[in-house]
């Protein structure tokens, strides 16, 4: 093994540091960004590290891997836009905070979970690697399967009060996911007879649009301020430095189970931060305060998907099994560079593996100033820039962004259709989070689902090889059904206590929007059901189970519905849209048709100017409309340079540039 004074001398020396600092800017930046992955910074940058030693290549790569995953909390937070999947959670309370007017806090709060959660996941892939990549091996797909089920249970809990709602959501996720070839069958599902639908929905693109159209719709419908404007009060790095330290239990907590998380190969943060924002809420004194801006949720959503980017080195380097696609493409980067991955890694005599390690842990502490920095001004921007400038600046980045994704126009035209599904959705209470995220755990649910039908219908015992036959089945089955119960539970108390008369006066009246949605449901499960009789056998298992669910559980919610159960959602949408929502979503989906035929630079400039206009109210002065004129210009050409310069994205030219 090599000498652990060189290896600390070569991971901190300057340029392993620039690198590192480098990095952690670029892929925090990327990460802000709807649509700007990790895993494509990642690729687009693995070449020039080719030529730089192959420690400093390493660390750099690890440093934009981690950036990206805390830089999503930023679109979280400041627009209600997770920048990636992991930060669905951060969303809850985080921009709750910001709304209030407590954005740079909320930044802050962010900065040192994910600082804290970085730390642990690094420390424990640095000293506890072998065996924790035994527990990796653990899970089979029947746990895989359950494990799935159990984020879809815990997102539509957190519905506060609408667990219904969200499993229906959850459901018509998992309908998403299953759109395409069949992943085990080949069987060509719920297409449409499109051959443009064969690939499926993609998950960024769905993200995109059900965070952002939504956010935009409202925005334009009423002429307050988007967030709360707010005095410029620094950093407030020694008040949320307070808030941590006061909630150091919930903090190391949520960084273990981030960790533990990380380890399963494709689990990934929305999992980790899931479990952890539910551990918070069900042991802290505050849990009504949860979904409503509680600096504890934050803490535990960002300390917990910061630690599985150490949780998912683990499987990586010591079983050679990529966790997530940023974690392969650092794994090629390793083969590249002659590094084999795989159990005898650790006894080899190269130290660029454990430079590789130590760097990540360097890059982690760099969050801590440039998160502070990148933040306090991210949100004096995002508070203070008008809606005029703000609207377009947006959209332009929801168009751009699901672009890059795969350099293909279906995909935008799916963001924004998805973005007009989901605000039509938020009106009835069905909201955004729990659809995503049954659209990102589908395709694990359907595989760990068919593996465990193959096993067991071959040993004649279904059931018992998806249920009866694994011990840590039963260990989160049983998760699962405390899960559900909790609402149930803290319901019967809250009336015991005399504190549910409001509430049960509030839910005398009939939930309409609430039974629109489920009657709508109700048909869509019958058709999957209908559907599935035309696939083969080993394409229709999943999508029946997914059908009689949603048959099952919209039935139980037009009762509720009907009854006066509609209590509103965690992500309800309050405000009315008008004429101007109309308008923008109209623009949006002109833009998502037109950009490919008459270029995206032009088409740009035009729907931008239309959206700067929707989002002004009052007269605006000539004076005002050349700064909208020059800044929109400025805006459409920064961001196309930037793809197709900086990550070599081909943009459409059309008929027009």
């Amino acid at each position: 093994m090599a000498d652990p004074i060189s290896i600390l001398m070569t991971a901190l020396s300057p340029i392993n540091i620039g690198l590192a600092l480098l990095g952690v800017l670029a892929g925090t930046v990327i990460g802000a960004l709807p649509g700007l992955s990790a895993t494509m910074a990642i690729a687009v940058l693995v070449p020039f590290t080719f030529v730089m030693d192959p420690a400093s290549g390493l660390i750099m790569l690890g440093a934009i891997y981690t950036g990206a995953i805390y830089g999503g909390a930023f679109a979280a937070i400041l627009v209600n836009t997770p920048g990636t999947p992991s930060a669905i959670a951060t969303t809850f309370d985080g921009f709750p905070m910001a709304k209030r007017g407590d954005g740079d806090l909320a930044v802050t709060l962010a900065t040192i979970a994910s600082v804290v959660g970085g730390l642990v996941g690094a420390i424990l892939l640095m000293t506890l690697s072998p065996k924790l990549a035994t527990l990796a091996l653990a899970f089979q797909s029947t746990e895989y399967f359950w494990l799935a089920i159990l984020g879809l249970t815990l997102i539509a809990t957190l519905s506060q009060g609408n667990v219904v709602k969200g499993m229906i959501g959850g459901m018509f996720g998992l309908f998403l996911s299953m759109i395409g070839v069949a992943v085990i069958g080949g069987d060509v599902r719920f297409t449409g007879g499109m051959p443009s639908m064969l690939g499926g929905i993609d998950i960024v693109a769905a993200l995109i649009g059900l965070y952002c159209i939504p956010v935009l719709i409202n925005m334009v419908a009423s002429a307050g301020q988007h967030l709360e404007p707010a005095p410029a009060r620094g950093f407030r790095f020694f008040e949320a430095l307070g808030i941590a330290l006061r909630d150091w239990v919930n903090l190391l907590r949520s960084s273990v189970i981030g960790t533990l998380v990380g380890i399963l190969p494709g689990a990934g943060g929305s999992i980790a931060s899931l479990i952890s924002y539910a551990e918070a809420r069900r042991s802290s004194p505050n849990a009504e305060n949860f979904g409503k801006g509680e600096p504890s949720g934050l803490l535990a959503t960002e300390s917990a998907n910061n630690a599985t980017v150490g949780g998912g080195f683990i499987p990586t380097l010591v079983l050679g099994i990529p966790g997530t696609p940023p974690d392969a493409v650092i794994m090629g980067a390793l083969m590249v560079q002659g590094i084999r991955t795989g159990p005898a890694l650790f006894q080899s005599g190269d130290g660029t593996v454990y430079i590789f390690m130590l760097g990540l842990l360097v890059a982690t502490l760099l969050m801590l100033p440039t998160g502070l920095i990148v933040g306090r001004y991210a949100f004096r921007f995002i508070a203070n820039v008008p809606k005029a400038m703000l609207v377009p600046l947006i959209a332009f980045m929801t168009i751009v962004g699901s672009f890059a994704i795969h350099a293909n126009p279906h995909d935008v035209l799916v963001m924004v259709v998805m973005g007009l599904v989901g605000w039509v959705a938020a009106r009835g209470g069905y909201g955004a989070s729990p659809i995503v995220l049954g659209l990102v755990l589908g395709q694990i649910a359907e595989q760990g689902f068919m593996r465990a039908w193959m096993i067991g219908g071959a040993r004649g015992d279904f059931m018992g090889q998806l249920l009866l036959n694994r011990p840590i089945s039963w260990g989160i089955v049983a998760l699962i059904t405390v899960t559900l119960c909790l609402p149930l539970l803290r319901r019967k108390r809250s009336e015991a206590l005399g504190t549910g008369g409001q509430a049960q006066v509030a839910r005398a009246r009939a939930d309409m929007p609430g039974l629109t949605g489920a009657v709508l449901f109700l048909f869509l499960g019958l058709w999957i059901l209908l559907q599935a009789q035309t696939l083969s056998t080993m394409a229709a298992a999943f999508p029946l189970a997914v059908g009689a669910a949603m048959v099952l559980l919209s039935a139980l919610q037009m009762l509720r519905s009907w009854r006066g159960g509609g209590e509103a959602g965690l992500e309800g949408a309050n405000d009315d849209a008008t004429g101007r929502g109309l308008v923008l979503a109209v623009t949006m989906l002109g833009w998502a048709l037109i950009f490919p035929h008459l270029g995206m630079f032009t088409t740009s400039l035009l729907a931008s100017a239309i959206l700067t206009m929707t989002g002004q109210f009052g007269r605006p002065g000539p004076r005002r409309l050349l700064a909208y004129g020059v800044g929109i210009l400025l805006m459409v050409s920064a961001f196309y340079l930037l793809m197709v310069r900086v990550l070599n994205i081909p943009m459409p030219v059309g008929i027009l540039p």
